[in-house]
């Protein structure tokens, strides 16, 4: 790491303020994110995790860190159950289908890849492992009816992350038809088998494991017994992330060193989720806007703060990375990056080091644009570096790395090789003096969607909407 850069700071929702990132490898960062209960398409609650920390993941490699970025994917639960059951599917069948669905979204939206990501129905075996340990430490107990449960009174900490107490969490507390628990406030490990389920053996019986422990379970195994970075959406931060924080620590892992949580998507001002069937799926949402601005609208609002959808919004993004993309347009691909360039890529680094503040990290990348524009057409030893500078900045958000010309155009070579046609034969018309010809070829593309903009160098065309 640069030691001209700032220090990272991030919220740690376990000691509710900013702290400087510390790896205990120095240079080293594990992040475990917990990824997608994977029975339906992801919606923008999901793509906002994985863009958070997609730019995260990012940043973090741009500042010379080694990250091994963790993403489970959960295939084993009630919701995945009852889903198949209503479809008359395998489980096998309907994970596969939403995981091939999930990848594709992930790809639309420019995240790249986990290292690695874990199923959970692979890693049963680890998951009864600590099962055993937590019963050892007497920190659960096994049933009589076959469930395993976490004794949450023995774990005194219990509710250091969501800032709950027991007096509070038991006046909510109920036992559901067919629990053994001893108290109310307990949570099964391991359920047992029921009509209809997918199980597996083990030392209480044929069953399947409970979702809280999932996690607690592939972290360890991907990362070890303690690691850095533990992140995902705020609805897990309780009860799902205090439970593994007292399944973790209670089977003697000392568990994630930072919490990172990113804030809600809400709709009509109230939160977007399945459960209340007010959410928008990427695969609705991409017909319309591409899969880079509505990266851009996610980046367009700290990690931590809602963030409200609306259409607006959506066309405010899309206006936004079109300004970026003109600002690159007709500069170098590549360029050598000069000092001229430290303002801009020091205000940036401000930004993501203050907790991953991508808007203030945007706004720097509009002033330099402005810059670009200004400077390109006098100043163009000037610009192109810059322009360059622009690019390399804007990677570590994971946007403006498309050609201009693409972004603009599209990818439809026999229709581009049709208005390139229209656009020469304006020309042509223009030549001749025949202006109301070129006029109605200009009125002819506009009714295509196709945007002309005449300069000293000739004229250029964009799609409507980019």
């Amino acid at each position: 790491m640069s030691p001209s850069l700032p220090s990272i700071t991030l919220y740690d929702s376990l000691q509710r303020d900013k702290t400087i990132l510390e790896p205990a490898t120095p240079g080293q960062v594990g992040i475990y994110v917990c990824g997608m209960t994977v029975y339906d398409y992801c919606h923008l609650g999901h793509a906002r995790v994985m863009v958070t920390f997609d730019t995260v993941v990012r940043y973090l490699r741009a500042r010379g860190m080694k990250v091994t970025y963790v993403r489970n994917i959960t295939d084993i639960d009630d919701k995945i159950i009852r889903r198949a059951l209503e479809q008359g599917e395998s489980i096998q069948a309907l994970t596969a289908r939403f995981i091939e669905a999930m990848h594709a979204d992930e790809a639309a939206l420019l995240c790249q890849k986990p290292d690695l990501e874990p199923r959970a129905t692979e890693h049963v075996g680890a998951m009864q492992n600590m099962i055993a340990e937590l019963i050892e430490r007497g920190h659960a107990y096994a049933a009589a009816n076959g469930d395993v449960y976490y004794a949450v009174r023995s774990f005194p900490e219990y509710g250091k992350l969501s800032g709950k107490s027991i007096d509070e969490l038991i006046s909510g507390a109920r036992v559901e038809l067919g629990e053994d628990k001893r108290d109310p406030l307990d949570f099964a490990l391991w359920k047992a088998v029921k009509p209809d389920e997918p199980s597996w053996s083990s030392p209480w019986g044929e069953g399947r494991p409970g979702w809280h422990i999932e996690c607690s379970a592939m972290s360890a195994d991907a990362l070890g017994c303690t690691f850095d970075i533990h992140g995902g959406g705020a609805d897990l931060q309780f009860p799902h992330h205090e439970n593994e924080i007292a399944q973790s620590q209670g089977a003697g892992c000392a568990f994630a060193h930072y919490w990172m949580h990113n804030g809600f998507v809400r709709i009509n001002d109230e939160k977007m989720s399945k459960s209340l069937n007010n959410f928008l799926t990427v695969r609705e949402l991409l017909p319309l806007f591409s899969g880079e601005v509505l990266r851009f609208f996610i980046l367009s609002s700290q990690y931590r703060s809602p963030l409200h959808y609306s259409e607006e919004g959506l066309e405010q993004a899309r206006a936004g990375l079109t300004r970026l993309y003109t600002a690159l347009r007709g500069m170098p691909a590549r360029h050598i990056v000069t000092e001229l360039g430290s303002e801009w890529r020091e205000r940036f680094h401000n930004a993501m080091s203050d907790d991953f503040h991508t808007p203030a990290a945007l706004a720097t990348l509009f002033d330099l644009a402005r810059e670009v524009n200004r400077l390109r057409d006098e100043q163009s030893e000037v610009a192109a570096p810059l322009a360059t500078l622009l690019r390399e900045l804007a990677a570590m958000l994971g946007i403006l790395q498309e050609d201009p010309e693409s972004y603009f155009r599209g990818s439809n070579e026999s229709d581009n090789a049709w208005i390139e046609e229209r656009i020469a034969a304006r020309l042509a018309a223009r030549q001749k003096k025949d202006f109301a010809g070129a006029d109605a070829i200009r009125a002819e593309l506009a009714a295509a969607g196709i945007i002309l903009e005449d300069g000293p160098a000739g004229t250029s065309w964009r799609r409507q909407g980019a």
